[in-house]
């Protein structure tokens, strides 16, 4: 040793083992606590802490310390190179390690076997070398972590940080929550708790909020990554985050990271269920009242007026607030309501890969309808404009139980108006009209329908917009009797899907051309049934006026003879129309009636019908 004992005073740990080392201080001098390492009062916390929480003996303390010591102070590094010389190397040498500390009861197969190194707190280097000469290295994250700061290993992530406000009335949740992550970590017991809640990124703010009440720092689990830094978890107050979804009648395993005592939450979505070694609490987070919304609204931006209107017509949580915010950053205030409306109708959203956006604007003249269908859509509009504030005044049966959710079944042949009417209802409501594509939805595979239509309701449940299912029945048919085991499934295919969509917060249309073919209970679950009947001469007369304009040369006589005779739909109107302009712009004149008796021949002939003789053409 070429350094005098009286000048090895820069670390304190290291100055007694190299005494001890020289046998010039009694064993039972050496420490029996945790010394004070680098002299730093914060290693010193955590190291205590973590003896606490990994129960580590006294002899792993001080190996941890010394490691520690190496790490950041540089006089301790060259210290240790010279007790390790001619071999050298400033990482104390597993040999090294146990002969220091053997009077702790410290020998290799207790460093190789404890719990510091199945903790991630050490790891033993150089694997070709024989045991005593294999270094023990604190990892950086480690490090990081005994001098208060956060440095995240491989498999791990700090989650962006979230800059929208929460609902006041999470507050209370939130303490509860914590509270129940503090003492999960007080009591050293691993305990999952599952966010259920439909936007992920709700979730993750209040995980977050969770984690800050709790005084620790919210830490990510990347998926697959069970991670052996259970140690690094404990040194950094960390909170650990999972972010596992499960789909309809899937079962997910979820666990603690290997060797971690202490709580996880799990940010999931409204289906599946969970499976876990340990215990499990649920706490299902619900999109934000009226009230809590209007908040959000105004917290976002919206000024007082437009922040009322925004709460009672859109169902939006916190995060979806805060992203269509920024469409009304720095808007006049009488402008704020149209721009929201256009932000909703605009921009790319998940949903777009299960359903087609689709905005047509259609004013109420654009729909020849008979008067009690007439007023059985406006009763819909105000049911749809109501659904969030219709409970509050009834009795408290219905309140316990009443959803939001507008379920309307449209039925009638082709072409009666049932898609113009729910375009209008949509324009009406402020919401964006997506048309489900039911081939996108339906598989051969079992169970991967139901995953479909349930990730396409959370979704249209997240941005507040209205579904459209064409030839519903398709997807909502009738159940069978059960011959053999492909009845069985689509049976449970079907109570599947019902449940699901009774379940559903938003507005959904459903469109066919026949209601015979929808199950007797699904029939119960819907709030209004539209039948939209082929339309009478005189309707068709209004049809025909407004698809024609005033670029045609048919004289009033000639237009109501032609409603009289040609019995077809509007759809099938619009057809013959566009036709028959073609034939006379290609002509540079006004569109005729013989335009429209070819028009409409050829309109029959696809329907395989004769066509009328049409003496009005």
């Amino acid at each position: 040793m070429n350094a005098p004992v009286s000048q090895l005073k820069k670390s304190a740990l290291v100055e007694r083992a190299m005494l001890r080392l020289h046998s010039q201080i009694p064993a039972e001098q050496m420490p029996t606590t945790i010394p004070e390492i680098a002299g730093t009062e914060t290693a010193n916390r955590i190291l205590r802490k973590l003896a606490r929480r990994l129960d580590l003996s006294i002899g792993e303390q001080l190996a941890l310390a010394l490691c520690y010591a190496v790490q950041v102070d540089p006089y301790a590094a060259r210290l240790v190179a010279q007790l390790q010389a001619p071999i050298g190397g400033a990482q104390p040498f597993a040999g090294l390690v146990a002969t220091l500390f053997a009077d702790q009861g410290l020998d290799l197969p207790a460093i190789i076997s404890g719990r510091a190194v199945a903790a991630g707190l050490i790891s033993i280097g150089d694997a070709n070398a024989p045991m005593p000469e294999r270094p023990l290295d604190m990892p950086l994250h480690v490090v990081a972590a005994m001098g208060g700061q956060l440095q995240c290993p491989g498999g791990m992530q700090q989650p962006d940080a979230s800059s929208f406000a929460l609902p006041a009335s999470l507050q209370k949740m939130i303490a509860q929550m914590a509270g129940e992550v503090t003492q999960s970590l007080k009591q050293a017991r691993s305990k999952i708790f599952t966010l259920r809640c439909q936007d992920d990124r709700d979730g993750k703010a209040i995980a977050a909020k969770i984690a800050a009440h709790a005084k620790l720092q919210l830490v990510q689990i990347l998926p697959d990554q069970e991670g052996a830094d259970s140690g690094w978890l404990h040194a950094a107050d960390a909170l650990c985050l999972i972010m596992a979804s499960a789909g309809p009648g899937e079962n997910r395993e979820i666990s603690p990271p290997r060797g971690y005592s202490g709580p996880v939450i799990v940010v999931a979505g409204n289906d599946g269920s969970y499976n876990s070694p340990v215990p499990i609490a649920e706490w299902k987070i619900a999109t934000p009242d009226r009230d809590d919304r209007e908040k959000l609204w105004k917290d976002a931006g919206l000024k007082a007026a437009a922040s009322k209107v925004a709460a009672r017509r859109y169902r939006h949580g916190a995060a979806r607030i805060a992203e269509l915010s920024a469409a009304i950053e720095n808007k006049p205030a009488d402008q704020q309501l149209k721009q929201l409306g256009n932000a909703l109708l605009s921009g790319s959203s998940p949903l777009d890969k299960l359903a087609r956006r689709s905005h047509i604007p259609v004013a109420r003249d654009d729909i020849i309808l008979p008067d009690e269908l007439d007023r059985a859509i406006e009763r819909l509009r105000l049911r749809i404009a109501q659904r969030n504030l219709l409970a509050e005044t009834l009795g408290p049966t219905l309140q316990a139980r009443y959803r939001p959710g507008v379920r309307a079944l449209f039925t009638g042949d082709s072409g009666t108006g049932k898609t113009l009417a729910a375009h209008w209802l949509s324009g009406q409501a402020g919401l964006p009209l997506y048309r489900v594509d039911l081939s996108a939805l339906t598989s051969k595979w079992i169970g991967e329908t139901e995953k479909n239509l349930s990730s396409l309701l959370d979704l249209a449940e997240h941005a507040d917009v209205m579904l459209f299912f064409d030839e519903a029945d398709s997807l909502f048919g009738a159940r069978t009797d059960v011959g053999d085991s492909h009845d069985r499934f689509a049976n449970a295919q079907t109570n599947f899907l019902l449940q699901r969509i009774e379940e559903f917060d938003g507005v959904a249309l459903l469109a066919t051309n026949s209601r015979d073919r929808f199950d007797p209970a699904f029939v119960r679950r819907l709030d209004a049934i539209l039948d939209f009947p082929l339309p009478d001469a005189a309707a068709r007369c209004k049809i025909w006026q407004t698809h024609l304009g005033d670029r045609h040369d048919l004289s009033d006589m000639q237009l109501n003879r032609l409603a009289t005779e040609v019995d077809l739909a509007g759809g099938h109107v619009r057809n013959i129309v566009l036709a028959a302009a073609s034939m006379a712009m290609s002509e540079g004149r006004a569109v005729g009636a013989g335009d429209l008796k070819i028009a409409a021949a050829e309109e029959y002939m696809k329907l395989g019908r004769a066509p009328p003789p049409m003496s009005a053409c």
